[in-house]
């Protein structure tokens, strides 16, 4: 009784089986997770809400009080996007300042954030008391009556230059 060699070099062997069954795997768990690469790399990013729309944004009832001190001055507006995409305020810029940072409030916690949601069909609201833009290292105090040019960056929209009036230290907007 003749048996078949046993080898790498067989082709119908046991072992060749193996090395066939373990290939076959090898090759089907390369294809499957490459796959997924493939649907993660052109998949949306749902935090977006997008879903091909696009944010359309408008600022509104922008105040910045005079500051009580020379150095840091706080600014409320609110953005308005009545597109069908979300976007994201992501920086403000100002002549006014060496840094605007943003911030929000819980309780009596104020808490510095690097950006702020501005939801698809829905409003951000920067006002006294919750988020607001804080201007520091002024570089001139400002006074009432005077406005401020502020410039606010998006994640996806273009940047949108709003003109700011200087009101009393003790102005409170209507609602």
């Amino acid at each position: 009784m003749t048996r078949p060699p046993q080898g790498p070099a067989t082709a119908r062997g046991p072992r060749a089986r193996r090395v066939s069954r373990t290939a076959l795997a090898a090759a089907t768990s390369l294809a499957l997770g490459l796959g997924g690469l493939l649907l993660t790399a052109c998949g949306s990013d749902d935090d977006d809400n997008d879903a091909g729309g696009s944010a359309k944004l408008a600022v509104a009832g922008a105040c910045l009080p005079q500051p009580p001190t020379p150095d840091i001055a706080a600014g409320y507006l609110s953005v308005r996007n009545s597109g069908d995409a979300a976007d994201r305020l992501t920086s403000v810029t100002t002549a006014l300042s060496d840094r605007v940072t943003m911030h929000t409030t819980e309780g009596t916690a104020m808490r510095r954030v690097s950006e702020f949601e501005v939801p698809a069909g829905g409003e951000l609201d920067l006002a006294r008391g919750g988020d607001h833009l804080m201007l520091e290292k002024l570089t001139r105090q400002p006074k009432v009556g005077e406005t401020v040019t502020l410039t606010l960056h998006f994640a996806k929209s273009p940047a949108i230059e709003v003109s700011v009036p200087v009101k009393p230290t003790s102005y409170q907007p209507e609602v």
